[in-house]
């Protein structure tokens, strides 16, 4: 049976690591677009912390299970291993852009068949 005592660190930690990693992100302009599009902001705040509670109950519970069968080195590891392929096919995406963005510049882009 888990522990459902309150581990004030542990609930400090984990606020500060979702409150700082939600700031500026697509949930969070997706919810500025919402609540400028819709005379109810209160209506869109509900609608939006449901969803949040929502997903993070979802990995939560994902995370317990999972530990429970993989070790937690081994996902800890993975989770790493899959936040550095983003990143770097995201780097590698914007490198691409940048390059294109130059081709166009110098008049030398990429050919286009008639």
């Amino acid at each position: 049976m888990p522990d459902l005592s309150l581990d004030l660190a542990l609930l400090a930690s984990t606020f500060v690591t979702v409150f700082l990693a939600e700031l500026g992100d697509k949930t969070q302009l997706a919810i500025v677009t919402i609540s400028g599009t819709s005379p109810r902001p209160g209506a869109v705040f509900a609608g939006s912390s449901l969803a949040l509670v929502l997903a993070s109950l979802l990995g939560a519970a994902a995370g317990g299970s999972l530990s429970a069968v993989i070790p937690t080195d081994a996902l800890q590891l993975a989770a790493a291993a899959g936040f550095l392929v983003i990143g770097l096919r995201l780097i590698l995406k914007a490198g691409q852009g940048t390059a294109d963005a130059d081709a166009a510049a110098a008049g030398s882009g990429p050919a286009v068949d008639p």
